[in-house]
């Protein structure tokens, strides 16, 4: 009796349905990301996004003409098509973070800060100057380490922080104490104070939620006010920024432009494409970019985005409230502080209320690395604040946790 053979094709089994399995199982993949992933907290991120675009639109034409030479003329909207492009890669990248599992986010997470730290060894050796300070460096492209440290290192030292659940008598706030100095030290040397101050300030949060006696509470602050005395006594460039952030200056006085900018357009705006201040704003499109928003679409539309910020916090927050797992709550909690803490100060430095620290915008303000960094940084939240919804949790011990983090 002769029987037909079945041509080969590749990825199917001998039963043919292999193609069809894999379809199925994707799609049942989507679906539990779907089903377990913060729709709130996605749409407010996106939100941001969109309302970046708009900004940076805006701000393009004023950038372009700052930045165009006698030999190099640069499209009016050449800044927003760059933009787009970033975006795109930077919500891809997003999104695929997002669907993997916490632990394998974790993993990525501690091997991307194990890089990125050698990367800004690397920096005073290999790194170039932009504005008088070495913060990039060139393997091929240009990027920052610096800027994808920030989620690494939150995410780092929340595993690091939640080994004390098994054991209480590890030195884990010692351990990532010393690391914070190491990493603060590199950062001075570029100099970067305004990331010394933000990585403080995500390691200040994570070990306030891990614990941390008050006592030591105090001790970290004086340290920290040792720091920036210091910064200031031996840095000439935060010294100027400080001086003219507390006198005025003339070197220095583009916290005042953005400043004036920002409440040039009152309530409503002048329109887009209309305002007239953002023509001598420099770094329109990115430091500044909050500043134009004021300009061509009003105060309202800045208290708006003002509570774009606060709601990621608080949506976070929020949602760890039936979190069971203590690395989960500490790295969410940091990532989140890491995101609206770097969005206040670039607020506080275009409302005057803060020396100028060269800091973007999160999901707002135009960038490369910058905003494929932040979007590695949403995706990481995303992953880590997954849950089942029909998965019945038991409520974190916030005491037990204060009993454990440092009580002795």
């Amino acid at each position: 009796m002769s029987t037909t053979r079945r041509p080969f094709i590749p990825g199917l089994s001998q039963s043919g349905s292999q193609v069809r399995r894999n379809t199925l199982s994707r799609r049942g993949a989507l679906r539990i990301w779907w089903r377990e992933i913060d729709r709130v907290l996605l749409g407010l991120v996106l939100a941001l996004m969109a309302v970046g675009t708009v900004a940076v639109a805006a701000a393009s034409p004023a950038s372009a003409r700052r930045l165009s030479t006698s030999a190099v003329r640069l499209d009016e909207l050449h800044f927003f098509w760059m933009h787009l492009r970033w975006q795109v890669l930077g919500i891809a990248t997003m999104l695929g973070i997002s669907m993997v599992p916490g632990d394998w986010a974790r993993r990525g997470a501690i091997i991307l800060g194990i890089a990125m730290f050698g990367a800004l060894v690397l920096v005073p050796f290999l790194g170039f100057e932009v504005n008088g300070a070495r913060r990039w460096i060139n393997l091929g492209f240009s990027f920052q380490p610096s800027e994808f440290l920030k989620p690494a290192f939150a995410v780092m030292v929340a595993w690091i922080l939640s080994w004390r659940m098994r054991d209480p008598n590890l030195p884990a706030i010692e351990l990532s104490a010393g690391m914070l100095v190491v990493i603060c030290a590199l950062l001075m040397a570029q100099p970067n104070l305004g990331e010394v101050i933000l990585f403080c300030v995500v390691w200040g949060s994570i070990v306030l939620i891990a614990g941390m006696s008050l006592g030591r509470i105090g001790i970290m602050s004086g340290a920290g006010i040792g720091v920036l005395c210091a910064a200031y006594l031996l840095y000439d460039n935060a010294r100027h920024r400080i001086d003219a952030f507390l006198g005025g200056g003339t070197a220095y006085d583009q916290v005042d432009l953005a400043a004036r900018t920002l409440t040039a357009g009152g309530w409503t705006g002048t329109g887009m494409w209309l305002g007239r201040r953002k023509l001598s704003l420099p770094e329109a499109h990115t430091d500044y970019i909050f500043s134009v928003i004021g300009e061509e679409f009003g105060l309202i539309t800045c208290i708006i985005i003002v509570l774009l910020y606060l709601a990621i916090l608080v949506r976070v927050l929020v949602r760890l409230i039936e979190e069971d797992d203590l690395f989960r709550i500490l790295a969410a909690a940091g990532l989140a502080c890491l995101v609206s803490g770097q969005a206040f100060i670039n607020i506080l430095v275009n409302l005057q209320l803060f020396p100028s620290k060269g800091m973007t915008l999160p999901l707002v303000s135009y960038g490369g690395s910058s905003t494929i960094a932040i979007c590695i940084s949403v995706g990481l939240l995303l992953a880590i604040t997954r849950r089942n919804p029909y998965l019945s949790r038991e409520k974190f011990d916030w005491r037990e946790a204060l009993v454990r983090g440092d009580a002795r």
